[in-house]
């Protein structure tokens, strides 16, 4: 009897065994499939870094127009404002010669 025992134990720890493996195998391939999908999301995530990036050099380039328009808007300015003082002397000149 023993003997006859013996085959289905057997049987039945392959069998235990053999669905410890599939569970094992089961659980690697769920954690490469999260390791895939963490993979995918770093690339995603450094793909709209380097799109950041270069919104970012975009517009400190444009900060550094716009600087220099307005340094030269300012000389402008200056130098319109010493013209109309300008004029206005004329102006005063102009009269006083008139009368």
């Amino acid at each position: 009897m023993a003997s006859a025992e013996s085959p289905p134990r057997f049987g039945q720890s392959v069998k235990g065994l053999l669905s410890d493996k599939v569970g094992s195998c089961s659980g690697d391939v769920i954690a490469l499939t999260r390791q895939v999908l963490k993979g995918s999301r770093s690339q995603e995530a450094a793909r709209n870094m380097v799109i950041q990036e270069d919104a970012i050099l975009h517009s400190e380039d444009s900060l550094r127009k716009m600087s220099i328009i307005t340094t030269h808007l300012q000389y402008q300015q200056e130098a319109i404002q010493k013209n109309v003082e300008h004029s206005k002397n004329l102006q005063d000149q102009l009269r006083h010669l008139l009368k």
